[in-house]
């Protein structure tokens, strides 16, 4: 059987996912996280927490070990390294909050790896840039929900 994860702005853009019955999705706990951490009321949060505990039971939840970490962390090194180059040895500096949103979809990327799961994303040049270091399937989610 094939596997996929969404990415939370997937989540948040297409609004209410049925999670439950929708064949083959896995959920991220980095991304059950990001979710958790902005849901706009408790009973939300509560919802997520929910699926959470789930798809932990039920084997669906991808949570990131310590060799996932490890090879985000390259990722991210790698990353930098390319962007030095193209800005010919100098290093400019990201958007605000661009480093941690890097930071955790190359935390989803290598854990739907392990996984072997592809990446349903809104966030396409992210993935493509950490695809380019981690054997991942992407797929758009303008293509996905057709």
């Amino acid at each position: 059987m094939s596997y996929f994860t969404y990415d939370t702005a997937v989540i948040i853009a297409r609004g209410p996912v049925d999670f439950y019955k929708t064949k083959g999705l896995l959920l991220s706990s980095v991304v059950l996280l990001e979710l958790m951490a902005s849901a706009p009321d408790d009973s939300l949060r509560k919802d997520y927490e929910g699926l959470f505990l789930d798809f932990g039971r039920d084997n669906k939840l991808i949570v990131p070990n310590h060799v996932d970490w490890l090879f985000a962390s390259k990722i991210l090194y790698w990353l930098s390294r390319r962007r030095r180059r193209t800005d010919g040895g100098r290093l400019r500096q990201l958007a605000p909050g661009m480093s941690q949103r890097m930071a955790l979809d190359a935390l989803i990327a290598a854990s739907a790896q392990r996984r072997e799961a592809a990446v349903v994303t809104d966030n396409w040049d992210h993935f493509k840039a950490i695809q380019y270091f981690c054997d991942i399937k992407l797929i758009k989610a303008s293509d996905f929900f057709r």
